[in-house]
């Protein structure tokens, strides 16, 4: 008996576009207004706005692997925000948001290129048994 996925291929993207991209608009929004970082804007900007670009045009084009290699980079995001929960108390609330975000991107993402990648017939070839 084949399970139905919960949502489809083109919601998941969405779903995922949109994480995304408000973690793109909130990570320097955070760090440089909300709650102001020691360091400068401009080495806050280049941390945590740079990883987020390099993929950018293939989750723009909706390539299944670049939605793959992505939740890489948005583990750094992931990390940043528990960090954060652990040792700053008072940014809770960002923190929160940032792992809510990262954590819906991560989610998305891995069952669009999943999803999507059997859609397009790809496959991770499977090893050889001799």
């Amino acid at each position: 008996m084949k399970k139905t996925p919960l949502f489809t291929t083109a919601q998941l993207n969405k779903i995922a576009l949109i994480s995304y991209f408000l973690l793109l608009i909130y990570m320097p929004l955070w760090l440089i207004f909300l709650s102001p970082s020691e360091l400068s804007p401009i080495l806050c900007l280049s941390l945590f706005t740079l990883p987020l670009l390099l993929p950018i045009k293939g989750i723009i084009q909706g390539s299944p692997y670049t939605y793959a290699w992505t939740n890489f980079i948005i583990m750094l995001y992931f990390l940043h925000s528990l960090t954060t929960l652990w040792v700053l108390p008072k940014d809770i609330i960002w923190a929160s948001i940032e792992l809510l975000l990262a954590s819906t991107f991560f989610l998305s993402a891995t069952y669009f290129a999943k999803y999507r990648g059997q859609e397009l017939g790809l496959s991770i070839r499977k090893k050889k048994t001799t």
